[in-house]
């Protein structure tokens, strides 16, 4: 088993998913989480890759946000769309940042990643309330490098 695939147990993967679930139900936004082992680049500069791999930067609204993890590297970043970054306050992805961290610190990954993608979605919703018609355009599954 590669330490990608050990890094969350199926429940942890699942707890996730559902947090994207319910972080999406109210927004026309996307959120994906993205993990791969390391990086031999900038993280932020991968991320930027992985947004556009996930196709993320073709979301009808401009406003899909992307968690992305390089787990041997301890490294992670939050990238958010035009859409998106235009509207949320300058500091809001470092303070998501930091209250991840703290769960990050503490090895408690899920809560982490529960807590970011949680406070992503009511900033999406703030901005991009769910109105009739919205389709989920991205996956919500996590997605592996």
């Amino acid at each position: 088993m590669s330490k990608v695939e050990g890094f969350l147990t199926q429940e942890e993967e699942q707890a996730i998913i559902e947090a994207i679930r319910v972080a999406e139900k109210n927004t026309s936004g996307e959120i994906r989480v993205h993990i791969e082992k390391t990086t031999s680049e900038e993280p932020f500069d991968r991320a930027l890759e992985v947004f556009h791999e996930l196709k993320m930067d073709e979301t009808q609204l401009q406003n899909g946000v992307l968690i992305y993890l390089a787990i041997a590297d301890k490294r992670f970043v939050i990238c958010g769309d035009k859409g998106i970054n235009d509207l949320v306050a300058d500091d809001f992805w470092e303070t998501t940042k930091e209250i991840m961290k703290n769960h990050f610190k503490n090895g408690n990954f899920k809560q982490g990643l529960i807590d970011g993608i949680l406070m992503a979605g009511e900033q999406l919703q703030k901005y991009f309330p769910w109105l009739e018609g919205d389709t989920n355009e991205l996956s919500n599954e996590i997605s592996r490098g």
